[in-house]
């Protein structure tokens, strides 16, 4: 596997993680994660390195696979970062792969999801330059909450809840949003604030774990950046099948994957998200779960070697 390469797999990260000094538990938990990785894929035989998705000085033919981890930075970059994608894939080989990637980047995949037979919250997809106003576009849906973000986001960028009061608060920042980028807005689920979301890990294409994430008194985000608290999860057989499909649906097939969802409005599980491109996969709260994640990797490196 790569005998003239000096990695056999690269760990992509963001440059704040490579060398932070004065870590604190946030990049702490990074750290460990990145590293409860890499020790799995090196107890395998592997060669394995680390380093940042957009670092200029890494000759990327010198490894054979690079597998996205932590880069938590990507979407606030993103016209830069499908450039690095388009150059660093005919350098080596990507776990995800490309296609897979470039699907799931844009929350346009939803649509796919549910044209799959797979149940979301309802949400309307705004394109850029649309010259609708938000006002009326939220009033217009019947909607009393609703959820508005970016069709290419995360760790809750310009994601804000709307109301029938407060809707006109945000026109003057959704008309600047949707001139430069596609928005989206869902029906407000309040299951989020009683039950929080759930989050379940997949490795190729079998569940390994899963986790309950719960907001802040006050907040409806559920991310530790905005106060959200993470806590073990025993995952139901039901919501076991249930993410599993979810899965199996996607082309090409992910080596790795983290279907977060939560309760609908009508009391039905819903995907609210589908990461497959640098999902927090919480080794942490079950670190043999590391084992799993490198035995798909490997079976991805094997099988790509067989058809070569």
């Amino acid at each position: 596997m790569g005998l003239k390469k000096k990695y056999d797999i690269v760990i992509l990260t963001d440059s704040r993680f490579v060398n932070p000094v004065g870590a604190d538990e946030y990049v702490q938990n990074i750290l460990l994660e990145d590293n409860y990785a890499k020790e799995a894929l090196e107890r395998r035989g592997l060669r394995v390195g680390r380093t940042n998705w957009d670092n200029s000085e890494f000759d990327w033919t010198k490894t054979e696979y690079t597998i996205f981890k932590t880069t938590w930075d990507y979407f606030n970059r993103y016209e830069e970062f499908s450039k690095w994608l388009d150059e660093v894939s005919k350098k080596t080989k990507l776990i995800n792969r490309i296609e897979t990637i470039r699907w799931n980047a844009d929350k346009h995949y939803l649509l796919d999801l549910k044209n799959s037979g797979v149940n979301i919250p309802k949400t309307i997809f705004i394109e850029k330059g649309d010259e609708r106003g938000l006002t009326d576009i939220f009033l217009n849906s019947g909607w009393i909450d609703s959820i508005l973000k970016p069709v290419v986001s995360g760790g809750g960028r310009h994601t804000y809840k709307i109301d029938r009061v407060n809707v006109f608060e945000y026109e003057k920042n959704y008309r600047e949003l949707i001139e430069k980028e596609g928005m989206m807005l869902q029906e407000f689920q309040y299951s989020v604030l009683k039950e929080g979301e759930k989050t379940f890990v997949v490795f190729g294409g079998k569940f390994s774990h899963a986790v309950l994430k719960k907001a802040k008194a006050g907040d409806f985000r559920v991310q530790d950046d905005f106060g959200g608290t993470v806590h073990k999860y025993d995952a139901s057989a039901e919501e076991i099948e249930f993410a599993e499909r979810v899965v199996s649906m996607c082309n090409p097939f992910p080596v790795y994957g983290r279907v977060d969802a939560i309760k609908d409005n009508d009391g039905n599980l819903a995907v609210s998200e589908l990461e497959l491109i640098e999902p927090e996969l919480w080794f942490r709260t079950k670190p043999k779960s590391a084992e799993m994640y490198a035995e798909a990797v490997l079976e991805e490196m094997v099988k790509n070697s067989k058809s070569m």
